[in-house]
């Protein structure tokens, strides 16, 4: 093996580690957050992003990417949450085409009731991850979270 060899398989190895970390955390959140709330995970990130906005709204192509979804799956999880009566969706006054969608207040107060729930799980996770001497070092990287 030469030096490049080793380089691919050094980055490959932590390529390996971080979907190994974010399989344990997505599986734990979606666990905890279905249980307690009714929320899977892409549903509590596009509500966790719709609430960062601070009362206003993002476009369709917004939400696609803080979701990591194809605009045809955020339509349909924007369809679900709207049809739960999470979200609205609003014309653009500025340009008819352009549609924005907002959280309801059920879904503010149904946000403000997952935060902690998703909150507790990430930070529990990562102190287990960091006993784990594979994910230790990657789980140590992260932003600790502050204590509430």
């Amino acid at each position: 093996m030469g030096i490049a060899d080793d380089a691919v398989e050094i980055r490959a190895h932590g390529w390996r580690t971080l979907a190994a970390l974010h399989g344990i955390i997505e599986s734990a959140l979606e666990k905890d957050l279905s249980a307690e709330v009714g929320l899977s995970v892409v549903e509590y990130t596009l509500l966790d992003a719709l609430n960062r906005q601070d009362g206003w709204h993002m476009r369709m192509a917004q939400l696609a990417r803080a979701t990591a979804l194809s605009p045809s799956a955020t339509t349909r999880l924007v369809t679900r949450l709207e049809d739960r009566a999470l979200l609205s969706r609003v014309l653009c006054a500025d340009d008819r085409r352009g549609i924005y969608t907002e959280l309801t207040l059920a879904g503010q107060q149904l946000y403000r009731k997952a935060k902690p729930i998703h909150d507790a799980t990430l930070e529990r996770v990562l102190k287990e991850a960091e006993q784990q001497p594979e994910l230790a070092p990657l789980a140590r990287i992260l932003p600790q979270f502050p204590s509430a």
